[in-house]
């Protein structure tokens, strides 16, 4: 598991901001109107896990799951939410305090209404509808202060303005949630699976509204929660689903036994060494202890479970990716490339595996072990086109094996992925320079000046 910055932390805070500057123009007090600092966690088994609850709703549902990008965000706080386009960003608080995989999968048939009913493109309209009424108030109030000379009268008309504003946004916003909640309903009904997991977290929420702001959960504050809302959930539940009581996949219960002792293993080890006692027995129990043991530095012990859970399924190949995190992370990388290579060997799709192996490889320090760095990174990289660290490592790869075509090429990628335009045309020009004319990377290095160039013209045109 490790935090990586990127495009997608981007469109977060894209959103976010945009968030944070509607509430504070409607004089909304809210934790979006302060500056946060957004991290990203990323791990294979988890966004897998995630995948595999979400990926029959969006076939239900007519959306390419390909085409969805699920995202953990490393907070604490409980909250799910829709952004730049068609991204699922998850709070790992969301997660570990979710008391089974109904209540995930129902938040991600919500969110998944979001983006099959185009509701980002239709905020936006509404984000301006009540910008505008605030700015129009503003304007009237200024001048009833001025034409009355009463500071007081001018500030009456302002608030009234934004108070007016406030309701036409969380008005509109309220009518997205309903429809998202129908869509759930709709796609989980259609797929064979209980909305009992939406109507449980909802019914988990109840009551925040009563609460100051300062002390709701996150999710209620960025998605309205009404009565009513509730009720229709609890009606078709009771009432109207042919599916209220059918189990969903056995497995899918032990993913998320597992997912939780890992997320709280990395983020909670004192909690999960507390709550995962010696005396579990579970594979979900262990597992989070030795994440638990490996994060306060019992290496020995966490070794020596994972050891044991392997023997038990030497076929999990997340099992073998934390055998060759623990190693590599204390320094023996030439141990952790074995089980990082049963990792990929196992899970072959898997992009982070990929870049996890090639980086162990690396730090090995062996030039003969070069070329299967760079062929498995090279494959990692195809799969995470936007990951900055894979580039990086690729660029570190061709660096050691003196390929200074490819180096420039990787190092385009790289700066693309972290943004850097200036960069990213720096190195691609110096890759069309160097690479053999036609070639893959060469007409790749082209597309990326090209897009870097158009990039800086929109950035003037905007001046």
């Amino acid at each position: 598991m490790m935090r990586v910055p990127g495009p997608l932390a981007r469109l977060a805070v894209t959103w976010a901001v945009a968030a944070a500057l509607l509430l504070q123009t409607l004089a909304v007090p809210s934790a979006w109107a302060q500056q946060r600092q957004i991290s990203f966690v990323r791990d294979a088994e988890i966004e897998h896990i995630l995948r595999r609850y979400a990926t029959p709703i969006f076939e239900a549902a007519g959306i390419a799951p390909a085409a969805v990008q699920i995202v953990l965000v490393n907070d604490e706080s409980i909250n799910a939410f829709v952004a730049g386009g068609q991204n699922i960003f998850f709070h790992t608080g969301m997660l570990m305090e979710s008391a089974d995989p109904e209540q995930v999968i129902g938040v991600l048939a919500h969110e998944a209404g979001h983006i099959a009913g185009g509701h980002l493109a239709r905020m936006r309209d509404a984000i301006s509808d009540a910008q505008m009424l605030a700015t129009i108030a503003t304007l009237i109030g200024m001048a009833a202060a001025i034409g009355s000379g009463r500071g007081d009268v001018g500030a009456g008309v302002m608030g009234g303005g934004q108070e007016a504003a406030r309701r036409s946004f969380f008005a509109f916003s309220r009518t997205q949630e309903g429809s998202a909640d129908e869509f759930a309903m709709t796609m989980l009904e259609r797929v064979g699976w209980s909305s009992h997991g939406l109507l449980s977290f909802m019914q988990k929420l109840a009551g925040q509204e009563m609460l100051p702001e300062s002390r709701q959960v996150e999710y209620v504050r960025t998605h309205p929660l009404t009565r009513d809302r509730i009720e229709v959930i609890r009606n078709f539940v009771e009432r109207e689903s042919q599916f209220t009581k059918a189990p969903l996949p056995a497995e899918f219960y032990e993913m998320h036994a597992r997912m939780k002792a890992k997320l709280v293993g990395y983020l909670r080890p004192d909690l999960a060494l507390r709550r995962y006692s010696r005396d579990d027995t579970s594979v979900a129990g262990r597992y989070g202890r030795a994440i638990a043991q490996f994060r306060k530095g019992d290496i020995r012990e966490s070794l020596a479970l994972m050891d044991a859970l392997i023997k038990e399924e030497p076929q999990n190949p997340w099992f073998h990716e934390f055998k060759g995190q623990i190693l590599f992370e204390n320094g023996r990388a030439n141990e952790a490339v074995p089980p990082y290579r049963e990792a990929v060997r196992l899970r072959p799709d898997s992009g982070l595996l990929r870049a996890s192996l090639g980086h162990a490889l690396l730090e090995v320090g062996d030039d003969r072990l070069v070329k299967e760095a760079i062929a498995t990174l090279n494959e990692a990289a195809r799969l995470e086109r936007r990951s900055a660290f894979t580039w990086r490592l690729l660029a570190s790869a061709y660096s050691r094996a003196n390929l200074e075509p490819q180096l420039a090429y990787a190092r385009a990628e790289e700066a693309l992925a972290r943004g850097d335009i200036r960069a990213a045309k720096f190195h691609a020009d110096r890759a069309e320079q160097l690479l053999p004319t036609g070639s893959p990377e060469w007409i790749r290095a082209q597309d990326i000046r090209v897009m870097v160039e158009g990039r800086v013209q929109d950035m003037r045109a905007r001046r």
